[in-house]
């Protein structure tokens, strides 16, 4: 089975309020949980990315205003998933705007393809903790130095080690 982390960084926290991928970052991973493959695009969202937005991820105007825009790269995602179980940390979020991006770019949609969910598996082993991504990555031990602000492909590879350590503890459990 293929496994892919992914993550995506976005205009805002809405697609119904014009929010569109700024990012879009995806790595395979073999059995063992070491990335094998990878996707990674900035993408131009066609709007001005907000400043406090800026501020989450740096992604701004000037750094994708020569990036293609979604459509360009929707094939190739597409091909890159094909086949493959999704897993990403708060699933809902990111689906729901690649599903508006491959919806304005004439796609098919991707809601046949597995996802795990880790937020809601986070959610199950330690309800009424903190289960972002940072909280995980602390409680597993979990090195993100080297990370100063989000990043779609970074925090897919960080997703990679969480979703490890994660199937490991569902695996002792079972």
């Amino acid at each position: 089975m293929r496994y892919i982390m992914l993550d995506t960084e976005t205009t805002g926290l809405s697609t119904k309020k014009g929010a569109r991928i700024v990012e879009i970052g995806a790595v395979e991973v073999d059995e063992r949980g070491q990335e094998i493959g990878r996707f990674h695009h900035y993408i131009n969202p066609q709007c001005a990315i907000p400043q406090q937005v800026v501020r989450i991820h740096g992604i701004d105007d000037e750094m994708v205003k020569d990036k293609p825009i979604f459509s360009d790269i929707a094939q190739d995602f597409l091909s890159f998933i094909a086949g493959a179980t999704l897993v990403i940390h708060n699933a809902p979020f990111d689906l729901s705007f690649i599903e508006h991006e491959l919806a304005l770019c004439h796609q098919p949609c991707i809601a046949t393809i597995p996802v795990v969910d880790t937020l809601a598996l986070a959610r199950k082993h330690f309800p009424k903790q903190r289960n972002t991504l940072d909280a995980l990555c602390e409680r597993f031990d979990i090195d993100r130095g080297h990370r100063q602000l989000h990043g779609a492909l970074l925090d897919a590879q960080l997703l990679a080690e969480v979703y490890a350590v994660m199937i490991e503890c569902e695996n002792r459990e079972g």
